[in-house]
């Protein structure tokens, strides 16, 4: 039997998370029945948190401000930007505190601990999930059609999902050794929604200065949802950017938590 803490990088492969499927399966699915248990609108709240936000947008930044949308209606344009966004938020915050959340599995049990920030990014796909059958409904009141753009979609929700992995375990396994990380991320996240093109799209941005918001591979992303989505050309270069931002991120931090994760039960 492998003791706790024994794990080292390269020790863990895909052969021993596979070894491990089941708990991962069994708390996704904890944190999907936690997240909603004794609420009196259930899952219903993963699509009011990106609906009313897209209401508040839309009358101050859409009608108040006048900012442009690229001629799709601002409440569409809106909530394509904060699906996604929403996602990742959502899954970066509920990663970052699962690991001191299970802090009692950690301390009883060997197993790979990269299971729980994943299991958390996981179960953020649910409410993604409820909330994106809300922007069809849009689209379908709107008259937008569908164009073969649509077959990126999928590529571009696991992009999400690995940047919002990469991000979760880097945060997850700081916030093991320094609490005050759950204090800084809501800022953090702030900051980053507003520098992400959620609210404005990517055109109002003077060209010279545009290579620098392409390095938030976010900024990627939501554009290539809404090309998707919309019919719209795609911004190669920044899809491509935000691809290798997010994979080489992604590595980083799970090189990182797999050398921290020995002393997670030590410390936790």
């Amino acid at each position: 039997m492998v003791t706790i803490g024994a794990s080292r990088w390269g020790r863990i492969g895909l052969k021993d998370l596979w070894a491990y499927r089941e708990l991962f399966y069994f708390l996704t699915w904890r944190d999907v029945k936690v997240r909603y248990k004794q609420t009196l609108l259930g899952v219903a709240w993963a699509v009011l948190q990106p609906v009313f936000t897209m209401i508040v947008f839309t009358l101050f930044f859409g009608r108040f401000a006048g900012i442009p949308s690229d001629n799709i209606p601002y409440p569409l344009f809106a909530f394509a930007g904060l699906l996604p966004w929403t996602f990742f938020s959502n899954a970066v915050s509920a990663s970052s505190n699962s690991l001191v959340g299970n802090a009692n599995l950690i301390t009883k049990v060997y197993f790979p601990r990269i299971v729980i920030p994943g299991a958390a990014v996981a179960a953020a796909l649910v409410d993604f999930a409820v909330a994106f059958v809300i922007l069809v409904a849009l689209m379908i009141y709107y008259g937008v059609a569908i164009s073969w753009n649509i077959a990126l979609l999928p590529a571009l929700v696991l992009l999400t999902t690995l940047l919002a992995l990469g991000v979760g375990l880097c945060t997850s396994a700081l916030n093991v050794q320094y609490r005050d990380i759950r204090y800084a991320l809501p800022f953090m996240m702030q900051l980053w929604m507003f520098v992400s093109p959620i609210i404005y799209p990517t055109s109002i941005i003077p060209e010279k200065y545009r290579w620098a918001l392409a390095l938030n591979p976010l900024s990627g992303i939501i554009t290539g949802y809404r090309a998707s989505l919309f019919g719209q050309p795609f911004d190669w270069p920044a899809l491509a950017v935000a691809s290798v931002v997010t994979l080489a991120f992604l590595l980083c931090s799970a090189y990182s938590f797999w050398r921290m994760e020995n002393k997670f039960a030590d410390i936790i």
